[in-house]
């Protein structure tokens, strides 16, 4: 696979006509000073902003939307995203140990992940997203934040083809919207360097039986929803592409605390993909969000 060619190509996406003026506002931001914290909320101090830049960047992030994964403050603006993404991270932080290490993150959105594991200080960070929004919203923060995380416009099915292997990767709320859900764990597993690990989430249901749901059409209204296994199905799927180890790390219910409408998203949100009558079930009647996080060992 030529994935310079595949590169080059998603290079012109930017050129598209509802992303070519994000990449234009995103190249007129200031070079101004800028501190950062990394805690629950990617903190960006700018002591030296004046009303004029104080009110353009407000209006690029606006332009962005919807901004699905953060929180993230600029100043005196507060994003405040679509999913409280602190509650997934500081769940499985205490799963990995990063320094030092080549890390990829595996359907990254905009970064807030990636911004996160800074504070652990791996040699490398990769995301890989195909998503030439989410690439904005990256660049619009790391302008600021000034990283050195590596953005790829590139899938799961691109990583076994990837110039390097990783020692850890993170796959995140990507494996239900593969509709070959073996063929991205053998990719995930073809990514990682021997001993390597990958840290995984996934909807799942209930139940020991060596099955998975396939929704008829939509699951929580979203179409591209394919395999929700069991957590016995999952660790067999992990099994049969190579991993040795796999361990369940947590199983957790989605909550309208950690997924919920903000200002900052201009869609539906979870409380309108649950049955009115009944919130233990999605509104086409299937069993609502539930998610399993693993560690797979290589």
């Amino acid at each position: 696979m030529d994935l310079q060619a595949i590169r080059q190509e998603r290079q012109r996406w930017l050129k598209w006509k509802n992303i070519s003026p994000l990449h234009q506002a995103i190249s007129a931001l200031p070079e101004i000073e800028s501190f950062v914290s990394i805690e629950n909320t990617i903190k960006i101090s700018l002591p030296s902003i004046t009303p004029d830049q104080e009110e353009y960047i407000a209006s690029v992030a606006k332009m962005l939307k919807p901004w699905r994964k953060g929180p993230f403050t600029l100043g005196n603006l507060f994003i405040d995203t679509e999913w409280q993404s602190f509650i997934k991270y500081n769940l499985l932080e205490p799963f990995f140990n990063l320094e030092g290490k080549v890390v990829g993150d595996i359907g990254c959105n905009n970064g807030y992940y990636l911004f996160r594991m800074l504070g652990q200080n791996p040699k490398k960070l990769v995301g890989f997203d195909p998503s030439p929004l989410y690439f904005m919203q990256f660049k619009f923060i790391d302008h600021f934040v000034k990283s050195d995380i590596v953005y790829e416009l590139l899938g799961v099915e691109h990583l076994e083809f990837y110039e390097h292997k990783f020692d850890t990767l993170f796959c995140l709320g990507v494996l239900y919207h593969r509709n070959d859900p073996i063929s991205a764990l053998k990719s995930l597993f073809k990514g990682l360097n021997e001993n390597g690990v990958l840290i995984l989430d996934t909807f799942m249901i209930d139940g020991e039986s060596e099955i998975a749901l396939f929704p008829k059409d939509r699951y929580c209204k979203i179409p591209n929803v394919y395999f929700i296994p069991t957590v016995t199905t999952l660790k067999n799927w992990c099994y049969r592409v190579g991993f040795r180890e796999v361990e369940v790390l947590a199983i957790t219910k989605t909550d309208s605390n950690e997924q919920r409408k903000t200002p900052w998203i201009d869609t539906q949100s979870l409380e309108d993909f649950l049955h009115p009558d009944d919130n233990t079930k999605t509104i086409e009647g299937y069993p609502a969000p539930k998610r399993v996080y693993i560690k797979a060992k290589r």
